[in-house]
């Protein structure tokens, strides 16, 4: 919507541009677990064209699903706004890296909430001063807190906040540990797994 852009403060013409609609802005949702399968639903209800990609291949009502190498090239191509919520595995390993933040329509915005690992710092700073890469919304870095020299923070078209898309409240964690706790003592499987060896 370049809200961004109207953050920073109006240009020399006073007025906003009309923003297109939400079925002509391409997303990509990088990571359909638990929290990007249903940011992926939620903008395909907003009507939004909606790309997934995920370890493993989804189905998604209104989202074209993809998997693997070949999947990543065919979610990102041509998307116009990227979301990355992405656990930090070896195979995620600065995924975004420099050859992955070329395929995105010129111009494109990036958000990540999922974690900093995912993105090869030095290609997006490089995708942001060619604007290839439009903006970048950054929640979650390698080092938390954000060294205060580090280059996001001063980048003009960077937006970083301090690791705040989420945060475990007592009044909504508490019922999920007591119905675990009651699966447990009645023999029921648990919700929520992680995984050791994939790492989420």
């Amino acid at each position: 919507l370049d809200l961004d852009a109207a953050l920073r403060g109006p240009g020399p013409v006073w007025g906003a541009p009309v923003p297109p609609l939400a079925r002509d802005r391409r997303v990509c949702v990088l990571g359909l677990g638990e929290l990007g399968g249903e940011a992926a639903r939620m903008l395909a209800t907003l009507r939004f064209s909606v790309r997934g990609w995920s370890r493993t291949l989804k189905t998604i009502p209104g989202v074209a699903c993809h998997a693997g190498p070949a999947g990543l090239r065919a979610a990102l191509e041509g998307a116009q706004i990227v979301v990355a919520l992405l656990p930090a595995t070896p195979e995620t390993e600065n995924l975004l890296d420099a050859d992955a933040l070329a395929l995105p329509a010129p111009g494109a915005r990036l958000i990540n909430a999922g974690r900093g690992q995912v993105i090869d710092d030095a290609a997006l700073l490089a995708a942001l001063d060619a604007g290839r890469i439009g903006h970048a919304t950054l929640d979650v870095f390698r080092a938390e807190p954000l060294p205060a020299d580090h280059p996001y923070r001063h980048h003009p078209r960077v937006t970083v906040t301090p690791h705040t898309a989420s945060a475990t409240r007592p009044e909504t964690a508490a019922p999920e540990v007591i119905a675990q706790i009651l699966r447990a003592e009645a023999g029921n499987p648990l919700r929520h797994i992680v995984d050791r060896v994939r790492g989420y």
